[in-house]
């Protein structure tokens, strides 16, 4: 593996359950400094990049640094709490759409970047839809908070109008919070009336569900908020069920700097081991898998074994394509 500051995780200490968070948002809504932080604050990487001084983490591609806007799906491994989470960080130009809309196929939530200086824009409205459309769960980050002409209330409002009352801010401290979130579902409501409080994993159904949209207000270039952010999504991000039966989804193909074809997958169900015959059923997709890789940025961790809820990139395999 190339480059050293990338921290990696004790394969042995890994836990039994993962969350694949994809992040999505209009261009220069600051997607890809949220990212940073996250993996800042995680200890996945020693040193804050930025994208203006082109030495994010996740920009590896010369054309990306050279223009500063991400092209390529990418993603990154980090403990938080006792989760793992693979972040998989998507093109926020309209141009590259089709690259992020093949990574909503594998995710188990999305965090939806919005700019607290620019509000909800046009490609964000279409981000919205997709969202919709795959049904994924949904986290909103309103970002550029420092920003003085961010106005928090406003932008919560226009968050309601826009996305529905499911558009919930996550601070259970506050009284008026926990009535938005009891009026979101029945099954809160009467938790709420009850007892006064919504038990956590009511939430998560609900948040499962698409009938909460949980919202956190911060900053990503001043490290405002992201904590607050990573522990939420540990405690309300839901991950899928494993099937019992070996599966897996492809999302994306393509080449390493030494010409490797890499496929690259998110195991629904079962595990996956190097020298597997994946596809044997398959006559258009052929090869056994030779090396499986956990890819943080440019650089990767060599795994004998991948298990349900993971994400990698297989080599070896012929014909594999998007979904």
């Amino acid at each position: 593996m190339k480059g050293a500051d990338f921290m990696g995780n004790n394969s042995e200490n890994k836990p039994d359950r993962y969350i694949n968070i994809g992040i999505v948002a209009h261009v220069d809504a600051g997607k890809t400094t949220l990212s940073e932080s996250m993996l800042y604050h995680a200890g996945a990487i020693r040193k804050l990049g930025r994208v203006d001084h082109k030495d994010a983490f996740l920009d590896t591609d010369q054309m990306e640094r050279e223009r500063g806007i991400t092209i390529f799906s990418k993603q990154a491994v980090f403990r938080w709490k006792d989760r793992t989470i693979t972040l998989l960080d998507t093109p926020g130009h309209v141009d590259f759409s089709a690259e992020m809309e093949r990574v909503l196929q594998v995710l188990d939530c999305a965090v939806l970047v919005v700019s607290g200086a620019d509000g909800v824009q046009g490609h964000t409205q279409t981000l919205w839809k997709l969202l919709k459309r795959y049904q994924i769960p949904t986290f909103l980050f309103v970002n550029k908070m420092d920003r003085q002409e961010a106005d928090r209330e406003k932008l919560l409002e226009e968050l309601k109008n826009r996305f529905g009352d499911g558009c919930v801010e996550m601070d259970m401290q506050s009284e008026e919070n926990r009535e938005s979130l009891a009026m979101c579902d029945e099954t809160m409501l009467e938790e709420y009336l009850s007892g006064g409080k919504i038990e956590k994993e009511t939430v998560k159904k609900a948040v499962a569900a698409r009938k909460v949209f949980p919202c956190w207000f911060g900053s990503a270039l001043k490290a405002q908020g992201i904590e607050a952010l990573m522990s939420g999504l540990c405690e309300y991000a839901p991950s899928a069920e494993p099937l019992p039966e070996f599966g897996a989804k492809v999302y994306k193909i393509a080449r390493d700097p030494q010409g490797n074809r890499l496929t690259y997958l998110k195991v629904t169900g079962g595990q996956l081991r190097v020298k597997d015959v994946p596809f044997a059923a398959e006559q258009s997709c052929t090869g056994k898998v030779n090396q499986i890789r956990k890819y943080s940025g440019e650089k990767y961790e060599l795994v004998q074994t991948v298990s349900a809820g993971e994400v990698c990139a297989v080599t070896g395999l012929e014909g594999t394509y998007p979904g």
